[in-house]
């Protein structure tokens, strides 16, 4: 089990960005990004790794939440 999840959220403040700067550097749109923050969908394997370029924080630390 991993000492630290990090979400999606945090990863982008982590970055100093705000939503659209972060939905811009990965290509998607705002409400993508807005979707990430609130668990409603998932980025896939190649956004996630820019999501981690992007927020310094290694791929297998961030945390998707999952809807309940």
């Amino acid at each position: 089990m991993k000492d630290i999840e990090i979400s999606i959220a945090a990863a982008r403040v982590n970055s100093k960005m705000t939503q659209k700067e972060f939905a811009d550097k990965i290509g998607v749109s705002l409400a993508t990004v807005t979707n990430w923050e609130k668990g409603k969908t998932e980025p896939d394997a190649s956004q996630l790794r820019v999501i981690s370029k992007l927020s310094g924080i290694p791929m297998d630390y961030i945390f998707i939440p999952k809807e309940s």
